[in-house]
């Protein structure tokens, strides 16, 4: 594909999203990352939060968490650049030890991801010993090999279930782990790591962890109430990093690709997306009949850190190589395995 043909292509999506002059100057630099990536021998997944005119471009696969961790794991390229975030590209090298993954963007982190730590999981389970933990895809590869499964949000509740137990540690993510709880008919807590006067904590069956995407606990019930108010016939659509009330008053809660299927497969007046902004973007961009309406607070600054041009010196300059330490690889890959698993 040249350049031209690539302009007509993100013309034809993008057009009502972006000025030509952009459109040109990043059609020019997709062709030239599409030869590079023929020359290394390389597989490039982005993710639903990618900026438009990427997303629309380069990658060979696009979706969520769960998606990507599987298209990852069945690759048989030599390279595996991720348009995503440092967790993704470390889910990435889990699943590929021999193979070097790229992550276009050193600083590419997530607020979420940093709010546990190993030591924070291994303390949890020291405090409720014999208790399985789950943790967030959105999580760094140490908490993942501290853990006995992962799972993502399109199967958070499936996972929970699969483990049959009476007591479930679930980090990190605060608002997702209430909104398991309340589909699972669990009781949740949230503990403090040190208990004081010798505290006993009764009736508890999910331990949960006050960590939040900094992007999806920004949407409220207010939010909605105002935006019915003006559009009574608008459907709603929530990411379950979402506040449970807010999940609870939206019509309905999903993954980035349970929401996309949503979209493609209803009819509906209007759709509103509560999830990070290029996502909302990226489905105007697939769907032009449909009315997509605009609550757009915050791109995620990690998810902002992944652009076209650092996908170009990834490929040029081999930046930037995800390392994990073996011991930690493996632990981490059976609790990733698992989750593919379950699907």
């Amino acid at each position: 594909m040249n350049a031209q043909e690539m302009f007509t292509r993100l013309q034809v999506k993008l057009g009502n999203l972006a000025p030509e002059f952009e459109l040109h100057y990043k059609a020019e630099l997709a062709v030239e990352i599409l030869e590079l990536k023929r020359q290394r021998n390389a597989v490039i997944l982005g993710h639903n939060y990618m900026e438009p005119a990427l997303f629309h471009s380069i990658p060979d696969f696009t979706g969520d968490s769960l998606d990507l961790s599987r298209k990852a794991a069945t690759t048989d390229k030599d390279v595996i650049v991720f348009c995503g975030v440092r967790f993704m590209a470390e889910t990435a090298k889990i699943l590929n030890p021999t193979k070097t993954v790229l992550l276009p963007s050193e600083k590419a982190g997530c607020s979420l991801a940093a709010s546990i730590t190993a030591e924070d999981v291994r303390a949890l389970k020291a405090r409720f010993p014999g208790a399985p933990v789950v943790s967030y895809v959105n999580t760094y590869a140490d908490v993942k090999a501290e853990s006995d499964i992962c799972c993502t949000s399109s199967n958070a509740v499936a996972v929970v279930e699969s483990l049959k137990a009476d007591t479930v540690i679930f980090v990190p993510d605060e608002y997702l782990a209430r909104n398991v709880a309340r589909e699972t008919g669990k009781h949740i807590i949230f503990p403090t790591l040190h208990p004081v006067n010798g505290d006993t904590l009764l009736d508890y069956q999910l331990v949960g962890w006050h960590g939040r995407c900094e992007v999806h606990e920004k949407f409220t019930v207010e939010d909605i109430r105002r935006v019915r108010a003006q559009f009574p016939d608008v459907v709603i659509l929530a990411h379950p990093e979402c506040s449970p009330e807010v999940v609870a008053a939206a019509d309905f809660a999903g993954s980035t690709n349970a929401m996309i299927r949503y979209v493609q497969q209803t009819r509906a007046p209007h759709y509103l997306l509560l999830t990070e902004c290029a996502m909302g973007d990226n489905i105007a961009a697939a769907n032009p009949e449909k009315d997509m309406l605009r609550l757009c607070m915050v791109r995620c600054p990690h998810m902002n850190m992944i652009t076209l041009e650092d996908t170009r010196d990834a490929l040029l300059f081999n930046r930037y190589v995800i390392e994990i330490p073996e011991d930690i690889r493996q632990r981490a890959y059976r609790a990733v395995e698992r989750m593919i698993q379950i699907g």
